[in-house]
This record gives structure tokens, C-alpha cells and sequence, in this order.
């Protein structure tokens, strides 16, 4: 197994991730992509390298030299490695002792997902006695299930979404159907890469068993996407519902997810509009077309009104993400 590390500005927190991707014995190879950092992200991997007396090629570090975003630096260390199967694991998490051990016994999958959990990036390292007891369960996620398990939530107060699953995912099933990260994408770029490999008939398994911990923090480019990088997403959604046949019982959940993109495209467009040339043209943005016009509203009722009501929610304990999902996600 091969484990993917692209990292950016990750001095704090490069290190553990890689230890703690060395640590599982099923890895063979554990491939950082450097995107350009301009602090010691670098150094962080050298000195694991050198102290930890990682084996031979086991630990590869790739740099670009210019930022090029997550979906470039996956990529390239698809290509630069030999493993059969690939792992994921972002700059700022870790993985749990064993966390492979309990994925083996699962059979017949293209692409295999555990449990997370989400902890405050200043929480101290998470062990495995640390959370909370549950019955092992593995289920099938369809594509109709996945899609609607990231629809959002307004009244969930944290994001939940099922694009945050980190399973992982057979070579031969990417190499198969010619899928890989789509490279225009700097968000939502697991999610299309994931909505891809179901809609060419991937068995996606799901246990409810953790084994990913996930630091929580504010300055996340998922958290703070950019307007262009919205735009981007649409268009890749936009691909979804096009593949998806009319007959396909995933449709309704693509068409309401693209909606909802683009109501978040629109209020993102409206105050662009509004702090590049005023109030007025923003209103005349809004008001130009009656798509516009509904989800920016609601937006902004959101923003000004529920939100002031509701302080943001704080990580103060682990919590995991398929805490209230399970078997169901079959439907």
C-alpha cells in the first residue's frame, strides 16, 4: 500500500503524519509532495527520514516548484509509485495504530473507507482508547448515498459531509477506467474523484470502525475555498449529471447538490461584486436573474440573522463522522 501525503505550509504537523503513515505495517511506500512551501515543511520530512531510519525507498519526497494545488501533487505520486493499492492522508491528520489491520478482512471492494474522527488541531495525539466504543459494522455506499451524505446541514452546527471519508482505493480499478484527480480542482477534488469511481461501478465499502483522525482548524482551504475554486467544482459536478441517465436513482441527489454549489457560487459572486464595486452592482447581480436572486437572499438571512443566534461549533472532544450514520447509507 502506498500512503499520499501532499503538503503545504505543514511544518507543525508534516512529521506525525508521516510517522504515523511509517508506523503501519501494511505501507510499503509513503510519498510526500512538497507544493511549494515557503516554510520547513521540507526539513520536517528529511529529519524523519534521517532519525527515524525509515528503510530504503520506503519514504520518497517529491517537491514542486511552484503551488499547484492537492489534486497536482496526488497525481504525481500516483505516477511515482508501485503499490497496488493507495491511501490519502492530508498534511494535517494522522492515522491511528493498526489502521489498515481491520481493513484486510473486507473483501470484494474497488475503493474501502473507515471511520473519522475530528479533533481540535491543538488536542494532544488521539489514541485509540479514546473513543468511543461501538460495534463494528461494514456496509456498501452507493452513489445516491454518498452524494446525499454531502448535502448540507444547516441545522448540524459542523461540517459532516461524506466527502471527508479517506478510503482506500485500488489502482487497478483507476488504472482500469483512466480516473485520476481532476487538476483544475483545488476543492472538492476527493468527492469528484470518488462520485467518478461510482458512477464506473466501484464497490465502495464503509466501516464504521476509525482508524483516520482528522485535525479540525480554521484556516483549511476546504473551509476557505475561493470563488474560482467553487466555479471549478460546478463545472466538475456539472460532468456528474451529465453521465448520470435519466433512470439513474443517484440523479435527483447530483442535480440537488449542483444547486446547492451554485447557490453558494452566487452569494460568493454577490459580495465579490459588492466589495469590488459596491452595493449597487452586487444588487444588480442578485437581482438579474431570479436563480440568483433566491439563494443569495437566503444566504445572506443566514449569514446576518440564524448565524449571529448560534455561536460556531468548537471541536472540545473527538467526534466522529459517521457518528449518526450507518447501514442505512445503503438506501
Amino acid at each position: 500500500m502506498c500512503t499520499i501525503i501532499t503538503a503545504y505550509q505543514a511544518e507543525a504537523t508534516i512529521a506525525a503524519a508521516v510517522r504515523s503513515a511509517l508506523a503501519q505495517p501494511q505501507v510499503s511506500e509513503v510519498i510526500v509532495v512538497d507544493d511549494a512551501s515557503g516554510d520547513a515543511t521540507v526539513e520536517r520530512v528529511l529529519e524523519v527520514g534521517a532519525t527515524d531510519a525509515v528503510p530504503d525507498g520506503r519514504l520518497k519526497l517529491l517537491r514542486n516548484a511552484t503551488n499547484l494545488g492537492p489534486a497536482v501533487g496526488r497525481n504525481r505520486a500516483i505516477a511515482a509509485s508501485q503499490a497496488p493499492l493507495i491511501a490519502i492522508l492530508d498534511a494535517d491528520d494522522y492515522f491511528l495504530p493498526d489502521r489498515f489491520a481491520h481493513l484486510e478482512g473486507v473483501q470484494d471492494w474497488d475503493m474501502q473507507a473507515d471511520n473519522i474522527v475530528f479533533v481540535s488541531d491543538t488536542a494532544p495525539p488521539l489514541g485509540p482508547e479514546s473513543l468511543p466504543e461501538a460495534q463494528a459494522q461494514s456496509w456498501p455506499l452507493s452513489l445516491k448515498a454518498f452524494v446525499r451524505g454531502n448535502l448540507s446541514d444547516q441545522g448540524r452546527g459542523y461540517r459532516g459531509e461524506l466527502g471527508f471519508l479517506k478510503p482506500v482505493m485500488s489502482r487497478a480499478f483507476l488504472d482500469a477506467h483512466g480516473l485520476r484527480y481532476d487538476e483544475r480542482l483545488w476543492l472538492g477534488e476527493d468527492f469528484d474523484l470518488y462520485v467518478r469511481m461510482l458512477q464506473c461501478g466501484a464497490r465502495f465499502t464503509v466501516t464504521s470502525q476509525c482508524g483516520y483522525v482528522a485535525r479540525v482548524r480554521a484556516a483549511s482551504l476546504s473551509g476557505a475555498h475561493r470563488t474560482r475554486d467553487l466555479a471549478a467544482l460546478i463545472t466538475a459536478c456539472e460532468g456528474h449529471l451529465e453521465r448520470a441517465s435519466p433512470a439513474d436513482p443517484a440523479r435527483p441527489v447530483l442535480q440537488a447538490h449542483l444547486d446547492e454549489l451554485r447557490g453558494r457560487y452566487y452569494l460568493r459572486r454577490f459580495l465579490d461584486v459588492k466589495a469590488a464595486r459596491g452595493l449597487g452592482a452586487a444588487c444588480r447581480y442578485a437581482l438579474a436573474s431570479r436563480l440568483r436572486a433566491h439563494p443569495i437572499l437566503r444566504g445572506l438571512a443566514h449569514d446576518k440573522l440564524w448565524r449571529p443566534l448560534r455561536p460556531p461549533a468548537v471541536v472540545t472532544g473527538p467526534r466522529l463522522l459517521l457518528g449518526g450514520q450507518g447501514p442505512h447509507a445503503q438506501l
